[in-house]
Order: C-alpha cells, then sequence, then structure tokens
C-alpha cells in the first residue's frame, strides 16, 4: 500500500471568492472541501440538514483556519429549502462565486428488494438536488458573468457494482446534467464540473459499509488504499479555481483504480 502524501498547503487558489458547501457537516468530503475553500482563502458558507454536527464543523474549521464560516441549516430536497439558503448566502455573502453540491445518500440494496420509495429518497437526495441548487445559484452568476459550480458525483456513475443501482443511476444522472447545464451556462461565463471519486475513506463511510467490501474497494485501487477526503477536496478546488478556466462540462475521475 503506496501511504497518502503530506496534506496540501495552502496557495491562495480561492483568495477574495466566495464558496457555498452543501452537505459540510461532518467528515466527509463536503466538510473536508469547505475546509480546503477556506485554506485557499475563500469566504465559505457551510449547509447540513444536521444542525448540531454543522456548528460543530463550523467550529473545526475556525480552529484550522482562523476564521468561522457561515452556517446555515438547509434540506437539499426542500425547494423552500433551498430558495432560503440561496437568500441566506447572498444576504451573508454578498455574492457567491463558486457552489459545491455535495449532497449524497447511498446505502446497498439488490434491485429486487428495492422499495420505490428507497429509490425515490436516494435520486432525490444525490440527483434532484444538484438540480434545485444549481437552479437556484445560477441565475445570480449568470447575471454577473461569473461562476463555478462543482457537483459530486461517482465512479459508480460509469462502473457496476452490486446493490447500488439506485445510487449509480443517481450519480449517472449528475453527469449528464452537469453536461448539460454547463453548455447552457458557458454562455454566460459560468464553468460547471464535476468529480468522481472512487473511495474515499471517511468515519461515516466505515460505519455503513462492511470491512470485507471496503478492503475490496481498497484492493482494487493502484495505491491500493482508499483516498483521503482532502484528496477529493484537492480536485475540487482546481475546478472551483481560475486553474481549471478552460474545463466545463467535464467528470473529472478522483480514483487510482485499476483498468
Amino acid at each position: 500500500m503506496t501511504p497518502a502524501p503530506a496534506y496540501p498547503q495552502p496557495r491562495g487558489l480561492l483568495k477574495g471568492r466566495t464558496v457555498v458547501v452543501t452537505a459540510a457537516a461532518g467528515t466527509g468530503i463536503g466538510f473536508s472541501v469547505a475546509k480546503r475553500a477556506a485554506e485557499e482563502g475563500a469566504r465559505v458558507l457551510i449547509s447540513d440538514f444536521h444542525e448540531r454536527r454543522l456548528g460543530e464543523a463550523a467550529d473545526a474549521i475556525a480552529a484550522a483556519v482562523g476564521v468561522r464560516p457561515e452556517t446555515c441549516i438547509c434540506d437539499v430536497t426542500s425547494e423552500t429549502a433551498v430558495q432560503a439558503l440561496r437568500d441566506t448566502a447572498l444576504a451573508k455573502l454578498g455574492h457567491v462565486d463558486v457552489l459545491i453540491n455535495n449532497a449524497g445518500l447511498g446505502g446497498e440494496v439488490p434491485v429486487v428488494d428495492m422499495t420505490d420509495d428507497q429509490w425515490a429518497r436516494v435520486i432525490d437526495v444525490t440527483l434532484t438536488s444538484v438540480f434545485r441548487m444549481t437552479r437556484a445559484f445560477l441565475p445570480a452568476m449568470t447575471a454577473r458573468g461569473s461562476g463555478a459550480i462543482v457537483n459530486n458525483a461517482s465512479v459508480l456513475g460509469w462502473r457496476a457494482q452490486k446493490g447500488q443501482a439506485h445510487y449509480a443511476a443517481a450519480k449517472a444522472g449528475v453527469m449528464a446534467f452537469t453536461r448539460c447545464a454547463a453548455i447552457e451556462a458557458a454562455e454566460h461565463g459560468v464553468r460547471i464540473n464535476a468529480v468522481a471519486p472512487s473511495i474515499a475513506m471517511h468515519p461515516f463511510l466505515a460505519r455503513v459499509t462492511t470491512d470485507e467490501l471496503l478492503a475490496k474497494l481498497s484492493a482494487q485501487e493502484a495505491f491500493g488504499r482508499p483516498a483521503e477526503v482532502w484528496e477529493v477536496a484537492n480536485v475540487m478546488i482546481f475546478l472551483a479555481s481560475d486553474l481549471s478556466s478552460y474545463m466545463t462540462g467535464e467528470v473529472v475521475p478522483v480514483s487510482s483504480q485499476r483498468a
């Protein structure tokens, strides 16, 4: 197993920018990308459905970078809540340069055992929320003639894994939505891209996934280990920054999977 590299040093990639991140509570990719954005000089607003964990995430970012991000409770499956998040972000940040759509919901269920409610819930949280958030935030970006949206997809949008039909379908939808929305937004100076991680280790994943499956998925990676959440966040920061100024409608894999 190849060890993870050292945590990156800030380079000011988002200095002076404003960033909104959904599903940023806890210890997953959302928290990590919010922290990385703050480290790179951005003013950040983080959102999540879990109020207590959202506050703890904001405290952790403040302890790391010296500035506490703005917070807003939001259920991304509610159009009213999404609009309230947009209004709060515009009120607190003035404008939004970068939107990072990170909300997602998985779970392992065979197709023949999957209920309509299980299917619909995963599609709503993982795919429809990306549509709702983009629809809410894109008009102000197009009016300003600039902005970047980064969506969190998954390699399962391309590859098969049993028990993941609902999640894989949702993530494939995120990829297709990213491509189509990007073409619409390009004429207004707004870029929309996505990342597609394979496996990134964090405590929540460890709680909902068996040790056997984690070991199997890790063994499929060329480095023999899962990604650190900040390794995925690094690519999202790149897509949010001017370093990716010519990229739109792209889905960037963040994986080391064997061919």
